[in-house]
């Protein structure tokens, strides 16, 4: 079974793209190549169990398993040590990358509260796109009850657009809902 997504991506999406931007070549237009979930737990410093209701609530949300990401070098202001754990990060390629795009643009964006759409500022120059979340419980997949405590996350989603009107137009087609 194909993610409705991608489905819609190969029968709308590329024709739309190529009679856009006037490619003539199919493997010219844009295409998503990845979507990294990050959670950053700058707390996990005091206590390391908070860690453990990230990687539980991340791996619930992308349906993958997370790596738990170190510290790269000490920084004795924010008492961290080379080497802790600080936060956890999962890569989705392929269909489950589509799944989960699919379950943040319908399900999950539309329950933030007083929700215009996300800005169309957050491009990175290479037609890549960053948005951030400032809770998790967005996802239904995570029980109100079962959660310790509120953390955010970062979304960021690579494409092979080479510009940002590129990447703007790719996620526009896809159902992005971003703001007017």
């Amino acid at each position: 079974m194909k993610a409705r997504l991608k489905e819609h991506y190969i029968n709308t999406v590329v024709p739309a793209l190529t009679k856009d931007f006037g490619y003539t070549n199919a493997m010219a237009v844009p295409k998503l190549e990845k979507v990294s979930l990050n959670m950053g737990m700058g707390e996990a410093t005091g206590n390391a169990k908070i860690l453990d209701g990230a990687v539980s609530e991340l791996t619930a949300i992308a349906g993958q398993k997370p790596v738990v990401t170190k510290a790269r070098k000490s920084i004795a202001a924010f008492k961290l040590r080379e080497g802790m754990s600080i936060g956890c990060m999962v890569t989705l390629r392929g269909d489950r990358m589509y799944e989960f795009l699919d379950r943040l643009m319908n399900v999950a964006l539309p329950r933030v509260r007083d929700f215009r759409g996300v800005s169309s500022k957050s491009f990175d120059g290479r037609g890549n796109f960053t948005l951030g979340l400032k809770e998790q419980l967005l996802f239904p997949e995570i029980s109100y009850d079962k959660v310790d405590k509120i953390k955010g996350m970062n979304i960021s989603i690579t494409t092979t657009a080479k510009t940002d009107a590129e990447g703007l137009a790719l996620l526009k087609h896809l159902g992005m809902p971003f703001r007017q």
